[in-house]
């Protein structure tokens, strides 16, 4: 796919933040194809010789940069970007941390954690610690539209215009569509995962520079209020073959219930497999799903937090 790409942008230009006063790089018309090159999501500030000081040094002014923006010909608020993902070329180096501050369960891990990963960009899987192998499988963590609002928006928090979803199942082959806010809808990507569970619990999945090749059309009209998308395929196939641990948190606060769920598996991992739990932890990042399994039976919540078994084979 690449290789058929109409446009190319390099590395080199990227953005950190949303700004619709941000010059576009390139103009196209709906229907074109555009390779994007993207950089890791601490933005060259790690590398492969980086340790845990380098993480806990980490600028968060400048995470998660994105490659663009593009400007989309004949794009105006009211109407949709239709993104299809097209392929990615993953580069072979990532990393996965435990950022102070940063993450669902923050305050039991405070100290910084680094953890690299060297997988064969033909995508066999990732290798971690004393025993797990992480099936890859890429996706964008970043991917949106410039917002209405004028100046600097931080690009940390999602938006209705998309933005740092985090979505894992924005993979090869998905259809995403964009509300857009902005004339030309300025697009850009990046925060690219060779891996990631749903929720990204420790706030970093396998972080990765993974060139991704997107179609970009255009849905007049289209009146969204969120971003939605399509997947044209199975999403969990790649970590079903062996079933699934599961933990639970239950009680009247999601958020509460989450923490609970994720904080049992960690506790299961650490005691079965001997992980230390920070370490359990930033594995259940990059291939564990929160999912909600019950909402309405008043005043309690189920959240249920699905660990794949082959990851532990």
């Amino acid at each position: 796919m690449h290789d058929h790409a109409n446009h190319t942008i390099h590395r080199d230009h990227i953005h950190h933040g949303w700004n619709n006063a941000f010059p576009p790089c390139l103009t196209i018309a709906p229907g074109e194809t555009v390779q994007f090159e993207t950089k890791d999501a601490s933005s060259g500030q790690l590398s492969k010789t980086s340790a845990a000081a380098d993480l806990a040094r980490l600028d968060l002014a400048f995470v998660n940069p994105v490659t663009g923006p593009i400007y989309v010909d004949g794009a105006r608020p009211g109407d949709a970007l239709k993104v299809t993902i097209l392929s990615f070329k993953p580069s072979g180096w990532g990393w996965t941390g435990n950022i102070p501050g940063f993450g669902l369960l923050a305050d039991q891990f405070p100290e910084a954690r680094l953890h690299h990963w060297n997988y064969d960009p033909g995508l066999a899987p990732a290798m971690y610690g004393p025993g797990g192998r992480v099936p890859l499988r890429p996706m964008t963590g970043t991917i949106g539209v410039a917002p209405a609002a004028p100046g600097l928006h931080s690009i940390i928090p999602p938006r209705n215009v998309g933005g740092n979803m985090d979505v894992r199942d924005l993979f090869e082959g998905a259809e995403l569509y964009l509300p857009i806010e902005v004339e030309g809808g300025l697009f850009s990507v990046g925060d690219t995962h060779a891996a990631q569970g749903d929720g990204e619990v420790c706030g970093t999945a396998i972080e990765s520079p993974i060139d991704v090749a997107l179609k970009i059309d255009l849905v007049k009209g289209a009146s969204l209020r969120s971003p939605r998308y399509v997947t044209r395929g199975p999403v969990t196939d790649h970590f079903d073959k062996k079933g699934y641990e599961v933990t639970t948190g239950i009680g009247p606060d999601l958020m509460a219930g989450a923490r609970m769920a994720v904080s049992e598996m960690v506790d299961l991992l650490s005691k079965r497999y001997g992980y230390a739990p920070v370490d359990a932890y930033m594995l259940c990042s990059v291939c564990a799903d929160l999912r909600i399994s019950s909402i309405v039976d008043v005043p309690n919540w189920v959240v249920s937090f699905y660990f794949p078994r082959i990851v532990l084979d």
